[in-house]
């Protein structure tokens, strides 16, 4: 199971989520939430742009298809509506509450999966999936 690099990076992801949860909580108070995505988004820009620029990974944007950049601003849209929802819901509710609803996420992934990517539903992530919706439902219910 760990012999795959990506399920080190999705582990990694998980960790990284679980801090942005609780430090994003704890900065947003007495903030207004848009401005605290603000915030978080100058500082991503300026690491990852660090990272790009100390591997050498620049590319010339004309190389860049037509195709990816559409879809890449659309996952952006997507990136900065969900943070700005996020930080909003750390502002109003309970970290406890708010990071496990989010990761619905996960469900809502595997379905957008299925239908657009063509992706196949198997036995374990149809299981995972439903665990993860349950346990949201109890959170949110209880």
């Amino acid at each position: 199971m760990f012999r795959e690099s990506w399920v080190i990076y999705a582990l990694g992801s998980a960790f990284f989520a679980a801090l942005t949860a609780v430090f994003g909580k704890i900065g947003v108070t007495g903030l207004n939430s848009n401005l605290a995505t603000l915030i978080r988004t100058i500082v991503i820009l300026a690491i990852i742009a660090s990272i790009v620029s100390l591997r050498s990974e620049w590319q010339k944007l004309d190389l860049i298809s037509a195709r990816s950049w559409l879809f890449l601003v659309l996952s952006g849209v997507a990136t900065g509506l969900s943070w700005l929802c996020y930080y909003r819901a750390l502002q109003l509710g309970p970290v406890s509450k708010v990071a496990p609803i989010d990761k619905l996420s996960v469900v809502l992934a595997i379905a957008l999966g299925i239908i657009f990517l063509g992706e196949k539903l198997s036995w374990t992530v149809a299981l995972g999936g439903m665990l993860i919706a349950a346990g949201s439902v109890i959170i949110i219910a209880f």
